[in-house]
């Protein structure tokens, strides 16, 4: 069980974990030794706690007892908790029944009480427990929830099952080694999932334009739409790489650079350029994505000359990248200086051809 929080007089508790029989505190500011404070405990966390707490030693003892499931281990996470169940399969069939045997516990408001009892006591072997812990002292707490479980316990609960108001069972995931994660939800985390599954199957609703037992078709004919219409715009970016390509050959005298961005382009589009111009007798710098931002960028071109600038452009771009074969393209962070880039690609082509 997670630790509680609050205040020692104005100074917030940031952590608290046991040393043997002590409690230890973690605090951002020193404390005067010998001051006398107040202090103030998060009730809605502690709370929320006790809930979870007692609501899992009731699904475990329940399950074990209609089922023969024996609990293994638990985890009482922020939002949902977990119990694994020593079994490779619970059924629908079984969960349904299960949460419903439990809830019939908590309507008929069960007592639960917490007992101590020394360490050697006999009784201690015929209660439900997993084990001390190693560094244990004193007493040992026994958590009983009336003619149900009797469990070894040290964290926090309800007095009576009825504070537990509801148990929702999520259902079931897949365990590790042949066993099965049950998820539940406990009192006021049931009432909270259920505000916010509210508030957004209103949102849903708004937004579609229909009641809640259409959302999941409204959902299905909006996503084959958008399909559909990635698939057009991608056709019509082929064509438009197409006839940009041509149209730079067509010109009576191509220039040995040719430097083009899109925005909605895609790698597909940089190479079917690439591939439509050929890139023997051009230097090719193409880049799509966002003009200040993050993009994708190809450099292509004679063999020598993109294997000697390829590194240099992806620097200057704040990217990464790779290539064989004329080809190097990678990822750009800085898409802003792609003017920078095509200076220097410039300045390399007048280089290597003086009189041009």
């Amino acid at each position: 069980q997670p630790d509680d929080r609050g205040l020692i007089g104005d100074v917030p508790v940031l952590r608290v974990t046991r040393r043997g029989a002590e409690a230890v505190h973690f605090v951002p500011a020193a404390l005067e030794p010998g001051t006398e404070v107040q202090l103030s405990l998060d009730w809605e966390r502690r709370f929320d706690h006790m809930q979870q707490h007692s609501g899992q030693h009731l699904i475990s003892a329940i399950a074990e007892q209609m089922f023969g499931f024996k609990t293994t281990s638990w985890e009482l996470g922020r939002q949902r908790s977990v119990i694994e169940l020593d079994t490779p399969l619970v059924t629908a069939e079984q969960v349904e029944a299960l949460e419903k045997s439990v809830n019939e516990k908590i309507r008929d408001r069960v007592p639960v009480t917490v007992r101590e009892l020394a360490a050697d006591d006999p009784e201690v072997e015929t209660v439900r427990s997993r084990g001390l812990p190693d560094d244990h002292v004193g007493p040992v707490r026994v958590v009983d929830i009336k003619d149900i479980d009797s469990n070894l316990c040290c964290g926090t609960h309800v007095s009576n099952l009825s504070d537990l108001q509801v148990i929702k069972l999520l259902g079931v995931e897949k365990g590790k080694k042949n066993k099965t994660n049950l998820v539940f939800l406990v009192g006021n985390r049931v009432l909270k999932s259920i505000e916010q599954s509210h508030s957004t199957e209103k949102a849903l609703t708004s937004l579609l334009k229909n009641g809640p037992g259409e959302h999941v078709e409204a959902v299905k004919r909006l996503q084959s739409s958008v399909k559909l219409l990635q698939k057009n715009n991608l056709n019509l970016l082929r064509d438009i790489a197409v006839l940009i390509a041509r149209d730079f050959k067509s010109k009576p005298a191509p220039k040995q650079l040719f430097v083009l961005h899109r925005k909605e382009g895609d790698s597909e589009f940089m190479n079917i350029i690439a591939n439509e111009i050929g890139t023997e007798e051009t230097l090719l710098f193409l880049t799509v994505g966002d003009e200040k931002e993050a993009g994708l960028f190809l450099l292509a071109g004679p063999v020598e000359t993109v294997e000697n600038l390829g590194p240099r452009v992806a620097e200057l771009l704040g990217g990464k990248g790779a290539g064989k074969r004329g080809r190097f393209q990678g990822k750009a962070a800085k898409m802003s200086r792609r003017g920078e880039v095509q200076a220097l690609l410039q300045e390399f082509i007048s280089h290597q051809n003086p009189g041009a």
